[in-house]
């Protein structure tokens, strides 16, 4: 989901955008078949797409160059994509704990400079505080997310982010 974009769709059916400048079009889409769906809307709603890198629809070569930058550019994030998870997956393999996107609730990240040559996982006392009591009033009380979020809200308790107000995402967090 990209909220920005659909703001930008809705003011466009509006009327109120006459030309729209993207760095190229790969950045207006990341798929193809979405980047030539958002094209056409745009046009069909009077909206000059101007592409900084290039000229667009001038002729039918300049068309097909379009679709294949969009195809090619589809293909190397596929690529990246996939390579990313391989070199992940190894290095799981490999006994690195910093393949995680984050420390999980209750844990710090501590990085290999910082922890004498080995990256590892401190317990954090508050977070750990927190998701016991999470753990209880979900396994032993069955609270439901929701539940749970308003009680953690109610108390005060902070988020990772320090906000005080929990969602079930940051519960699952825990």
């Amino acid at each position: 989901m990209r909220p920005a974009l659909e703001r930008l769709r809705d003011v466009a059916a509006a009327g109120a955008v006459d030309r729209l400048y993207v760095h190229s079009p790969d950045r207006l889409a990341r798929k193809y078949v979405y980047q030539v769906l958002l094209v056409d809307e745009f046009q069909r709603g009077g909206v000059e797409i101007i592409f900084l890198n290039r000229e667009l629809g001038r002729s039918p070569e300049d068309d097909l160059l379009l679709q294949v930058q969009g195809m090619m550019a589809e293909y190397e994030r596929a690529k990246i994509i996939e390579r990313h998870r391989r070199g992940k997956l190894h290095a799981a393999r490999a006994g690195a704990v910093n393949v995680l996107s984050g420390a999980p609730y209750g844990y710090r990240y501590v990085p290999k400079y910082e922890g004498r040559g080995q990256a590892h996982y401190e317990m954090s006392p508050d977070e750990a505080r927190v998701v016991r009591q999470v753990f209880a009033w979900i396994s032993c009380d069955r609270l439901t997310i929701g539940e749970v979020c308003r009680r953690l809200t109610r108390a005060g308790e902070l988020t990772r982010t320090g906000k005080t107000g929990w969602d079930r995402s940051a519960v699952w967090a825990c």
